[in-house]
């Protein structure tokens, strides 16, 4: 694994309130669009932690470049080991009070951290958050696989979507992060965050969730279930 912290050095910085983790697998064209949703936030005490999962498509050039040109940015450089444990990899060396997630085929609007850091804070029995997806791509798409019925799908408005929570650092350390699993590490997580903490859902359509992307989890699974997962995983 390499790391690779902007200039300045991020961990010189002050401690940022809210950390992002953004996880990528060969999307060097999709993951600039999120990048820049991030630095477009109206709330500016944040850092960016870049997961980058073995891309093979010289997405390595692409973010250590961005890396460089903020203190903000941390770049981390893996082997792929699949989405769930690269989010966890990527809370384990964030810093902020809180941490939150984007996905790289994803964007977010200018007030998507406000809105949560101010909730939270004015809230504070709230230990997490999550909701507010505006699907942005075809209808059709807005239905996924349900992974608790198998062959049927449910409707992104009644899915846990990792990508919209935003919670308190501690409880998601204290959880032990997501399973190790290859889809739906995001519902079983949340469902026991569910259980053993206060978890909120909101309405503000601030995360844009784009239903047009190609090789996203939940299409793959449709098709081919885990097995398709693992191809696209295994093809660089």
């Amino acid at each position: 694994m390499r790391r690779t912290f902007g200039e300045g050095h991020s961990l010189h910085l002050p401690v940022p309130t809210v950390s992002v983790v953004l996880c990528t697998y060969n999307r060097q064209q999709l993951v600039k669009r999120a990048i820049a949703s991030v630095l477009r936030q109206s709330f500016p005490h944040w850092e960016l932690v870049i997961v980058d999962d073995g891309s093979t498509d010289g997405s390595d050039r692409l973010l250590l470049a961005i890396s460089e040109s903020d203190p903000r940015i941390i770049y981390i450089r893996q082997t792929n080991r699949g989405l769930a444990q690269s989010r966890n990899v990527g809370v384990g060396v964030a810093r902020g009070s809180y941490v939150t997630f984007i996905d790289s085929d994803d964007e977010w609007s200018p007030r998507h951290l406000e809105l949560r850091v101010d909730y939270l804070r004015n809230h504070p029995s709230v230990d997490a958050l999550h909701g507010g997806v505006s699907p942005k791509g075809p209808r059709t798409k807005q239905y996924v696989a349900d992974v608790t019925r198998p062959g049927k799908k449910i409707h992104l408005s009644k899915c846990y979507i990792a990508g919209t929570l935003f919670m308190k650092r501690s409880v998601f350390l204290h959880l032990g992060g997501f399973p190790p699993m290859e889809y739906g590490d995001d519902y079983h997580f949340m469902t026991t965050l569910a259980r053993r903490f206060k978890l909120v859902r909101v309405k503000w359509p601030t995360y844009i969730y784009h239903l047009d992307s190609a090789d996203r989890l939940c299409d793959l699974y449709e098709e081919g279930g885990i097995a398709a997962i693992r191809r696209y995983r295994s093809r660089g």
